[in-house]
């Protein structure tokens, strides 16, 4: 099992599990940028000697405040921290909250989050004949949306990269409930001003939204990510969190790559071509895609193919070519798997690893 720690790109447990180094595995079960980290991160590796010696600024100012002229928002909205799952955290213990609702599949690090101060989670199961998409009529959702509940919602969602109606959450709000929308991958979204609601987030009291900073630019080494809301009700965060949870390195990253607009502009070019190519290709040899929004694809195995998620994980993974596991995803049975859209090269060496797969086991008749 790869997912030994929850989570994908886990390269180490790879290495002991396959005896492969490190650097030689194509990586498909992390969505990070293939393009890589901007070179402005290399440049802020390199000055960062001269102030390593100094203590990071427990405000994050500088960083707060190029946010804050990014989205056009005020600097006090904004609570920067050591990563999206940091923040997921904290939010949920500045809340408190008795009921949460999670619409499943959806990323682990919610129910995690939930369990740790003992609440009550309500799981709202989507359907694969839906693609997965969470509907406005579902009665289950406006019935869980109680004065004073908590839902938690991925736009793009992880793993299925469907997004969620803005009008949804809207809905939500008006009956009362929190929420708390997670905009990880959301910088991958040409739509994002159609779609996001961080700008939304600094005017409600029960609106939070989450942004990583970590996938679009590619650097999951450097923990960061930042949350949205109304200055009065992020105070309670900021309580909680631990003094300079967020380094000086990773600030210096922070303001360094939101200058790169070229490279946002490569990106959004890169998807929106490789995506559907790769969708095409996976959909040639057999496999299930579900429409994404997001750089990565939830798929399904073929029903003949003989091989669960965890086997062709394992088969794969002997010829270098790391995949998700998407079964471990509450709400998803043993035949998905979640793999990152990569440059082209990379596409083409992880659809011929999974085709030798699919052929050696169908060969067996198993």
């Amino acid at each position: 099992m790869l997912e030994r720690y929850g989570h994908g790109g886990d390269l180490r447990t790879a290495e002991e599990a396959f005896d492969i180094p490190a650097h030689k595995f194509i990586d498909f079960s992390s969505n990070m940028n293939p393009l890589g980290p901007p070179l402005s991160v290399k440049q802020a590796l390199h000055s960062y000697a001269e102030v390593i010696g100094q203590y990071p600024d427990p405000a994050v100012r500088g960083l707060r405040r190029k946010l804050s002229e990014l989205h056009d928002i005020d600097e006090q909205s904004i609570v920067v921290g050591n990563g999206a799952a940091e923040l997921i955290d904290l939010i949920v213990r500045a809340l408190q909250p008795k009921l949460t609702t999670l619409a499943i599949p959806c990323f682990d690090e919610y129910g995690d989050a939930i369990r740790k101060i003992g609440g009550a989670i309500y799981e709202i199961k989507l359907s694969p004949s839906n693609q997965f998409e969470l509907g406005l009529d579902s009665e289950h959702l406006c019935g869980a949306a109680e004065t004073g509940s908590l839902f938690m919602l991925g736009s793009p969602n992880n793993p299925t990269g469907q997004l969620v109606d803005p009008e949804l959450i809207r809905t939500l709000l008006r009956k009362g409930a929190y929420v708390v929308v997670d905009e990880a991958f959301m910088d991958f979204v040409p739509e994002e001003s159609r779609y996001s609601l961080l700008r939304e987030a600094t005017r409600h009291e029960r609106l939070f939204v989450i942004r990583s900073m970590t996938k679009f630019y590619s650097i999951p080494g450097i923990r960061l990510g930042y949350i949205v809301g109304m200055p009065r009700t992020l105070s309670g965060l900021r309580r909680l969190q631990v003094p300079w949870s967020v380094n000086s390195l990773a600030q210096l990253i922070g303001e360094a790559v939101l200058d790169e607009t070229d490279y946002a502009d490569r990106t959004i070019s890169w998807l929106e071509k490789e995506r559907p190519w790769l969708i095409g290709k996976l959909q040639a040899i057999g496999f299930e895609v579900n429409p994404s929004s997001a750089n990565y694809l939830l798929v399904r195995i073929p029903k003949d193919a003989g091989i669960s998620a965890s086997m062709l994980q394992l088969e794969m993974g002997k010829q270098g070519v790391l995949i998700r596991d998407a079964s471990r995803f509450s709400g998803l049975d043993h035949t998905y798997i979640r793999v990152a859209v990569k440059l082209r090269k990379q596409n083409e060496q992880l659809l011929a690893a999974l085709e030798h797969c699919m052929n050696r086991y169908r060969s067996r008749g198993v």
